[in-house]
């Protein structure tokens, strides 16, 4: 009998061990990328032909046309823009590739932001014209600092005046990893056909059928060989310079194998020091089937990124935790194990009449509909009804997601974008996506008071689905307050609310931007004694401060910038009080002396200070840094500072002079014009006040040709008026 039961046991286990083992091999064949570019490279229109071509749709969305899977919103399809970034799933060559197209626009660059905390690689689209473009160079900056691997894709290579080698080189120039184009253009601009895969030596040509199998494939044209094999030679050496193990071939052979060349491009991919680029044209189907392979063969899966790493909680009655898990406030490590214990990070929320959709992204563990899990981020336990497949506004139910899946799940109630939800006996934090400071403000009021309340609930709404708008009640004037990122941001947020909530009518006022103060002249030497006494102990604190601006352009600092020091010696300010002053300091900041604005770019030194052995306290030395800072700002010299942003502004020849002459009536500080053909690239730093309304008036000077994209800049000093 006890045989038979041993028996039973080591069965059990082998076939768990074989379920596992299935689990883990699945997750090797998981893609999770975003697709990153500027306005107008061909985003959406790239993975709408991945979702064509991967049989998930039976027709090509176009954008033109409105029919667009990723752009589902209405807005978005007027615009003809991308806005809300929008997650699909599709299988390729045995792959399921979870992508996210994300908006180019710099407004809504918050939304890229989030995307790429949970996403493990992405394609960068870059126009075959253009190059890299400013926004381009931004999503770029922003992948580089979540340590996203990416390949580069030269989208609209049919396009008059394509140059594949031009950009490459801009990507060189202006993003600095080692671009690697492991492909050759078939035909130049309208007669651009296909490709030469350099790592196979295969041509690779397209039709223009409308079905999915135009591709073919064949030898190199003779006329290309030539350029093709100097190409591949020129590769080969560039890999070997990166790659130890290529270069040990590459001296041996003095050329790569197709292997070995391959798993050196998946290598530097992965590590960031260089990126493979192809090449294209999505909207004529020509080159998407190369890059798939690409997607497949050179970004990670979730099993090859590192660990995440999050900051350990006490649970009680914790089951299976030990080491630094056990221990609270202990930075701990979890890989993409589908046994381990439940890690899950939400990263979108949407909130519509008929629900509340919660989007994850799960590093560890198991989720199954029906688990009860924790939001480590407030306590509170949520409890998962259903589990969707993304497929943009349409959704598959599923009963279970494991490790390295991008999910959405009904039920959870409360959490908010950037809550960890994880298993209850093993609660981990993990560290949210960083929301970027609103910068641009309106006043928004309901046309109705009797609409007073619901325009509430929409405001609350919004600011739930999107953390880069924040809404106030300015508490001088009563008025609700909305701000965002830019113009465009608060336009589209506010049309949202009348398309959401019927016969709501919302009154909008003029934009305004949000100032900072900061420091021209400091003072030294200021004395501040607190003395209180009020029955029982009292309180006393006296500092010291010397008050200086930072080193650098006044308004160099982009919405902050505080640096405090103490030079106090003898200890006639203990240590912990000193703490105690700079909290002060810290609380003094959120309102300046010329208008209660935020104040940043200043130096802080205590030099001096004295204590009582009785009244003394952390209470009364954080009063007396608090208020010794607000009197020093109001003898130093002041200035208010307004944001700026670069303008990068492309117009017709002709229409160059107008416009340069615009930006300057604007206080615009023109830094370049280029010309590119029939049209000139302007660039400039203009304040963002003067920048409302300014896409009208580019319209009107250009007669609709010409467009502009902006990107922040910091914030300079505003003219005495404003002050």
């Amino acid at each position: 009998m006890r045989t038979d039961v041993r028996r039973t046991h080591n069965a059990v286990t082998t076939t768990s061990s074989a379920a596992a083992a299935a689990v883990l091999a699945g997750i090797t064949t998981v893609r999770n990328l975003g697709i990153l570019a500027h306005v107008d490279a061909g985003k959406t229109t790239v993975t709408e032909r991945i979702l064509f071509l991967a049989g998930e749709t039976h027709k090509r969305g176009e954008v033109h046309d409105g029919t667009t899977v990723t752009d589902c919103h209405p807005q978005e399809r007027e615009r003809g823009i991308t806005i809300f970034a929008a997650a699909v799933s599709c299988l390729w060559d045995g792959h399921r590739i979870n992508l996210i197209d994300t908006p180019g626009h710099v407004d809504f660059a918050d939304e890229v932001e989030r995307s790429l905390r949970v996403l493990d690689g992405a394609v960068a689209v870059f126009d075959a014209v253009a190059g890299v473009e400013p926004q381009s160079e931004s999503v770029w900056r922003q992948a580089d600092r979540h340590g996203v691997p990416r390949i580069a894709f030269v989208n609209k290579m049919d396009r008059a005046g394509a140059d594949l080698d031009a950009a490459v080189a801009s990507i060189r120039e202006r993003l600095h990893p080692v671009p690697l184009a492991v492909q050759l253009p078939v035909g130049r601009e309208g007669d651009f056909t296909g490709v030469v895969d350099l790592l196979t030596m295969r041509a690779l040509t397209w039709d223009d059928g409308p079905g999915r199998d135009g591709l073919r494939e064949g030898p190199v044209p003779e006329e290309l060989r030539a350029e093709a094999e100097h190409r591949r030679r020129r590769l080969d050496e560039a890999v070997a310079g990166l790659h130890p193990a290529a270069l040990e071939e590459y001296y041996e052979h003095t050329a790569l194998s197709t292997a070995t060349l391959a798993a050196a491009l998946r290598d530097l991919t992965h590590s960031g020091e260089a990126v493979v680029v192809l090449c294209g044209s999505a909207y004529r189907n020509r080159g998407v089937e190369p890059l798939l392979a690409a997607v497949t063969a050179y970004l990670p899966s979730p099993l090859d990124v590192p660990a995440v790493r999050g900051s350990a909680m006490g649970a009680e009655g914790a089951e299976g935790v030990g080491g630094a898990e056990g221990v609270e406030g202990a930075e701990v490590e979890r890989a993409a194990d589908p046994a381990g214990p439940l890690t899950a990070l939400v990263f979108k929320v949407n909130v519509t009449a008929s629900g509340r959709l919660t989007y994850l992204r799960l590093y560890t563990g198991t989720l199954r509909k029906g688990d009860t899990v924790l939001d480590a981020t407030t306590g509170r336990t949520e409890r998962i009804a259903r589990i969707l497949r993304v497929q943009a506004d349409s959704h598959t139910e599923t009963d279970s997601a494991v490790a390295g899946d991008i999910v959405a799940v009904v039920g959870v109630k409360a959490a908010r974008t950037g809550a960890t939800l994880c298993a209850p006996g093993a609660p981990l934090v993990l560290e949210p996506p960083v929301t970027a400071e609103p910068v641009v403000t309106v006043a928004v009021e309901a046309r109705r008071s009797v609409d007073t309340d619901r325009l509430a609930v929409a405001l609350a709404r919004l600011a739930e689905e999107d953390p880069s708008l924040v809404v106030r009640t300015d508490p001088e004037t009563g008025q609700r307050v909305l701000s965002g990122l830019g113009e465009l941001h608060l336009e589209v947020a506010v049309e949202k609310i009348r398309r959401d909530h019927n016969g709501l009518e919302v009154v909008v006022g003029r934009p305004q931007v949000a100032h900072r103060e900061t420091v021209e002249r400091g003072v030294t030497g200021h004395v501040h004694r607190h003395v209180k006494q009020d029955g029982g102990a009292g309180q006393f604190a006296q500092v010291v401060i010397d008050v200086a601006p930072l080193d650098g352009p006044v308004g160099a600092q982009e919405g902050g910038g505080f640096v405090f020091a103490s030079t106090v010696t003898g200890g006639r300010v203990p240590k912990e009080y000193v703490q105690a002053v700079e909290a002060g300091c810290r609380d003094a900041l959120a309102e300046g002396p010329l208008g209660g604005h935020p104040v940043t770019g200043l130096r802080v030194t205590l030099t001096d200070g004295a204590t009582h052995s009785k009244d003394s306290s952390d209470l009364a030395f954080r009063t007396a840094g608090r208020t010794a800072l607000r009197d020093a700002m109001r003898a130093c010299r002041m200035v208010l500072l307004e944001p700026v942003v670069e303008v990068t502004v492309t117009v017709p020849q002709e229409a160059v002079g107008g416009v340069l002459g615009d930006l300057a009536a604007r206080r615009g500080r023109v830094q370049g014009s280029d010309p590119h053909g029939a049209t000139a690239v302007v660039t400039a730093v203009v304040p963002l006040a003067e920048l409302f309304g300014y896409a009208t008036a580019l319209r009107s000077r250009t007669q609709g040709r010409g467009t502009f994209t902006t990107r922040p800049a910091g914030y300079a000093p505003a003219p005495v008026a404003a002050r």
